[in-house]
């Protein structure tokens, strides 16, 4: 759920603050007041591309900032995958936009990635500018938005497609041209005598940097191994000796006094460690030996070494991988004919894995698509229109037709008015039919998924307690070409859709504010010759002149200040 979202320099606004609560939060303003700038900002904490061109003129640098409040592990992971700390259910992304074109990105207060952004999007918030939806929906998120109401766990096809299709890539070499094979067979050969020749030792290289720092350092080495050697045992006043004298001190006091009894043991402890330390000393020093031959074998070893790491891997580990991958592609060239039987005969059985997969998911699909278009008709109906809505599903388990995600296809069809045939979503012509579509395909979704939790707010519960929400839903604009009876209903389905996430929504209509659980209006003005962007949270008696404004203009009239009462009491009504 978004706490607060900050904006500083950002086009039009100078600094912002607002704190967003649970349920409909509902932004309002005069066309051209920045409500849509405020949701890209927010849109730019989630991934999307930054431009220096939204820094405001004269500044240096735009920031944005937002503070979440997140439920479950899904956030936890990606920032544990990422090297950032959590921060006790909150998680606090800022970025900033230099005008020089250069920005930076921090989570938790941590320098972090737009990728990150990107990762941790789909758990914090998703924007759906007017639209922008319907016109991404691509064969793809089709596919995903079904999946996602059905519960579908797509790893078993991915895992078993991925599995058919290396083994189908292993035979396409196999079967190569003639010329093309011999060429390959003369690069692996060479490849697997060069590494085999080298006899490698995983590890190996790190063991012989250690030897020639030794042997590079020898002098050095054995000098300061014997000086340590006559301080601690050997040299007049050495710590051995010092150690005994003292020892023989304390024995002496012990025979007076008990309590030195143990303290003279401890000594005489330390005086044995520091003989033993100096025999060590001694015994390392008489080993090093400053030899310049074998210094340049080992030199020569590590070059060696150094130059097959350049070719095959960046450790010594990979390079002797790679040459292990070399010698069985080598055994398939030279046993081709026996290699491609047994081949073709995992590949059948692998493809048999795929099918098995991708027809349980198939048939998964077919159930839940079934369910879900009655709810979406339903829920489009209630958005005041009266439409036929069905979900498609075809395309065979022909081998080409095979992907990572199965072999269906998903069109969403829909009829909005009697008598028409059902055509594609993606190509409804009027913008307020496909407001109401997206709102409904999010409702239904977000609503109705298996497996997401229902956290809304209990019947019962205390009106201004918190909330546990799934993540905040942002509709930009979402009344466009709308209005009346149309949207009354998408007032209350955006209430509804309140219930089980935090949603926040751009309008442009008073019968959508007055279902508002906190209502907010942006306003511009001129200070000092700049243009300024403000948010403020109304009360009561001002959300009333406001849904007055919004229906009469710039004059307020008595009878739009009691329509504006009356649909207020209204909307918050259950």
């Amino acid at each position: 759920m978004l706490i607060e979202l900050r904006v500083e320099n950002y086009a039009v606004i100078d600094h912002v603050a607002v704190e967003f609560a649970a349920g409909l939060n509902l932004l309002t303003g005069e066309t051209g007041a920045g409500k849509s700038i405020l949701i890209d900002a927010l849109a730019l904490l989630l991934g999307d591309k930054a431009s220096s061109e939204v820094v405001r003129h004269g500044a240096e640098k735009a920031v944005v900032s937002a503070v979440f409040e997140v439920e479950g592990k899904a956030a936890e992971r990606v920032l544990e995958e990422n090297g950032i700390d959590a921060e006790n259910g909150e998680v606090i992304v800022r970025r900033e936009i230099a005008a020089g074109g250069r920005g930076r990105v921090f989570v938790n207060n941590q320098p972090a990635t737009v990728a990150v952004l990107k990762q941790l999007a789909p758990v914090l918030a998703s924007v759906h500018a007017q639209n922008e939806a319907i016109l991404g929906f691509d064969a793809a998120a089709r596919l995903e938005l079904l999946d996602a109401y059905a519960g579908v766990d797509g790893a078993p096809v991915a895992e078993t497609y991925r599995a058919w299709k290396q083994l189908a890539q292993r035979i396409a070499e196999l079967e190569r041209d003639e010329q093309d094979r011999l060429r390959m067979l003369d690069l692996w050969s060479f490849q697997k005598k060069e590494i085999e020749a080298a006899r490698l030792v995983a590890g190996e290289d790190e063991t012989l940097e250690a030897k020639k720092r030794v042997l590079a350092n020898a002098e050095k080495i054995y000098a300061a191994a014997m000086s340590a050697y006559d301080l601690l045992y050997e040299g007049e006043g050495s710590a051995a000796s010092s150690l005994r004298a003292a020892s023989r001190q304390l024995e002496e006091l012990a025979r007076y006094d008990e309590k030195w009894r143990e303290h003279a043991v401890q000594l005489e402890s330390a005086r044995l460690a520091a003989e033993d330390v100096g025999v060590t000393l001694r015994d390392y020093a008489a080993g090093v030996n400053a030899s310049p031959e074998r210094l340049a074998e080992i030199e020569e070893r590590l070059a060696a070494l150094d130059r097959l790491k350049r070719k095959y891997g960046q450790t010594l580990g990979e390079v002797i991988a790679f040459g292990e991958e070399v010698a069985r592609k080598l055994n398939e060239l030279e046993n081709k004919d026996d290699v491609l039987k047994k081949l073709r005969s995992e590949l059948a059985a692998a493809g048999t894995r795929y099918l098995q997969a991708a027809r349980a998911v198939s048939q998964q699909r077919a159930a839940a698509g079934r369910k879900l278009e009655k709810i979406v008709e339903a829920e489009i109906n209630d958005l005041a229109m009266k439409a036929r809505f069905r979900i498609e599903i075809d395309g065979t388990d022909a081998e080409e037709n095979w992907t990572a995600a199965g072999f269906d296809r998903v069109r969403y069809m829909i009829a909005t008015n009697a008598g028409e045939p059902l055509r594609p979503v993606e190509k409804i012509a009027s913008g307020g039919e496909l407001s109401r579509v997206m709102l409904a395909l999010k409702a239904t979704v977000e609503g109705n998924t298996p497996g997401l939790a229902k956290t809304g707010l209990d019947r019962g519960t205390r009106p201004g307690t918190r909330r546990r929400l799934q993540r905040t839903l942002v509709f930009d604009e979402i009344d466009t070409g709308i209005g009346g009876s149309a949207a009354e209903a998408v007032g209350k389905k955006l209430k509804a859709l309140a219930g089980t996430s935090q949603v926040l929504c751009i309008t442009h209509l008073p019968q959508i504010a007055s279902f508002a659980d906190q209502h907010y209006v942006i306003e511009k003005k001129e200070v000092g010759g700049r243009t300024k962007t403000s948010v403020r949270r109304l009360d009561a008696a001002e959300r009333k002149e406001e849904l007055a404004r919004m229906m009469s203009g710039a004059r307020v009239t008595d009878a739009s200040l009691k329509h504006a009462e009356a649909m207020l009491k209204a909307g918050r009504t259950p």
